[in-house]
């Protein structure tokens, strides 16, 4: 046991952090809450764990403060390239079919976007590889209200755009000192909102949603909570994408399995 955060106050912290949002603290990530909690009343000058928690009883910004800092926001362009073959070589292909002559518009979600790079890699392949006379919108959500600036501001400092293909660097970005700056034609195209995996997002329709390596920071009841949550966000013919290390194996959902040849996904046939 931490002497500064006692038994009693880790249960304190963690069940509100899981009521509130669905992330799961146990005793392998405790030390995360707990250097996450010394930040926070080292910035509010509060003395005690006690007096920070009828601080965010009270003031809900305070509180989303802290589930932005307690959540992890590992991402990068074409993270994990296999899923974005998948897409061009496999979904829209799909997509493209089942429409028809119907409606030549397509709705991705990517659901815990971090700060912009995954729903950025979405915008520029569709930008490339949808047909003539097809248009999308790619709404980009998180949890994290410091995540969700930096992905509507669209500058990524060099480092961070490693792995994009030089012909997509240079068409949909603008070099600037010190980084690289999003091209406002791309910018408009994908829409960034705070958004709760706990809470119902209130989309229907979509085409496609991305939710990668999110559901691991849930334990079985908020997985299953949310996935349900995004059966009835998605069209009748549609896909979704977790983590490579997730699966919706043993979990009582009504999701088909689909392995291509490129990745494996989930398709919502009905």
């Amino acid at each position: 046991m931490s002497d500064f955060l006692s038994d009693a106050d880790f249960d304190l912290y963690r069940k509100i952090i899981y009521d509130e949002s669905g992330i799961t603290f146990s005793s392998t990530n405790r030390s995360i809450l707990e250097s996450r909690l010394k930040e926070r009343l080292r910035e509010k000058k509060i003395d005690s764990l006690r007096d920070y928690y009828s601080l965010i009883v009270k003031d809900h910004e305070e509180f989303k403060t802290l589930l932005d800092s307690v959540t992890t926001n590992l991402t990068r362009f074409f993270r994990n390239q296999a899923h974005f073959d998948a897409v061009e070589k496999h979904v829209l292909p799909e997509l493209i079919k089942m429409r028809g002559s119907g409606e030549r518009k397509l709705r991705f979600w990517s659901a815990g976007c971090s700060t912009g790079e995954e729903p950025y890699t979405i915008a520029m392949l569709l930008r490339e590889v949808l047909p003539a006379g097809w248009s999308f919108e790619v709404i980009a959500s998180d949890i994290s209200l410091k995540c969700l600036m930096v992905g509507k501001e669209g500058f990524y400092a060099d480092a961070r755009v490693v792995g994009i293909p030089d012909n997509y660097l240079a068409k949909y970005f603008d070099k600037k000192p010190g980084g690289y700056q999003i091209k406002e034609d791309l910018k408009k195209l994908v829409r960034f909102d705070y958004h709760n995996l706990k809470n119902d997002s209130g989309l229907r329709g979509l085409d496609v949603i991305f939710c990668r390596n999110v559901l691991i920071y849930f334990d079985e009841a908020a997985q299953k909570f949310t996935i349900e949550r995004f059966w009835d966000a998605m069209a009748p013919k549609s896909f979704l994408f977790i983590g490579h290390s997730e699966s919706l194996f043993g979990m009582n959902t009504k999701f088909e399995f689909v392995k291509t040849d490129w990745a494996t996904l989930y398709r919502k046939f009905i």
